[in-house]
């Protein structure tokens, strides 16, 4: 099915993108985001969908993303934007498009919805505990065992906080640029208001919502917990005796 309506979820790494994905596709009516266009995804679904070609892999994705209503919805982080775009140039048809019309070409009623965490310090924190320990998410009731006990490393954590401001900065120039104005979901506020937010989203994307319509259930466990709170304890003691060094 050709979608009638498109969306894509612009984030950076650990900022409730996986939440918000998951509350959309609960609603049964915003399409099925997920993040087709993550170069180290793509294995896994050009196999699912018996795919080599980038066209018909763009295809493909778009049917999967696409509810039954006609909505379509994925999920883009800046860290690979441009890898994506560069394949988007492999399709003939998309070669001279110049990017601002680019991706309203491909994706009919295209919205931009934008994911922030205010606090970078503990959205850090979580990007660099799943890249110690691989694990990224889970719906079970059995947290996943760690590939490795995650370490405290303040300077990768001071990194990865700059990485995420900066990707950040760089989805903030793209909508400037091309003269976007995306909803904005903030990850603080949409924690506490799950059904809420992925209702105003649906507002948004202009969707008639049932007056019954029912949620399938939350799975997403959270993830934060007391080393969380340590390890931020930690990173403002260090953050602080840096600054008292200079």
């Amino acid at each position: 099915m050709k979608p009638t309506i498109s969306y894509l979820i612009c984030a950076t790494n650990r900022s409730g993108s996986f939440l918000l994905c998951e509350a959309l596709k609960n609603t049964g009516i915003a399409g099925n985001p997920e993040e087709y266009f993550w170069r180290d995804d793509e294995p896994f679904w050009k196999e699912r969908w018996k795919v080599s070609d980038y066209g018909d892999y763009l295809s493909k994705a778009i049917e999967q993303g696409t509810s039954s209503n006609g909505v379509f919805g994925a999920k883009l982080m800046w860290g690979y934007f441009d890898d994506f775009v560069g394949k988007l140039r492999q399709i003939l048809n998309y070669q001279q498009i110049n990017l601002p019309a680019l991706l309203p070409q491909i994706f009919p009623n295209l919205h931009y919805i934008q994911i922030i965490r205010r606090d970078k310090v503990r959205q850090a924190i979580s990007f660099w505990r799943a890249i110690e320990t691989n694990i990224w998410g889970w719906a079970e009731d059995k947290k996943p065992i760690p590939e490795k006990e995650p370490n405290f490393n303040y300077e990768a954590i001071r990194k990865l906080e700059q990485e995420i401001i900066t990707h950040e900065a760089a989805w903030k120039n793209y909508f400037e640029v091309s003269q976007i104005k995306p909803y904005v979901v903030i990850y603080e506020e949409f924690v506490p208001r799950y059904e809420e937010t992925a209702r105003d989203v649906l507002r948004f994307l202009d969707i008639s919502i049932p007056s019954n319509m029912k949620f399938a259930e939350r799975k997403l466990k959270k993830q934060s917990d007391g080393l969380t709170e340590k390890w931020v304890e930690a990173y403002y003691r260090h953050q602080k005796a840096n600054q008292d060094n200079c």
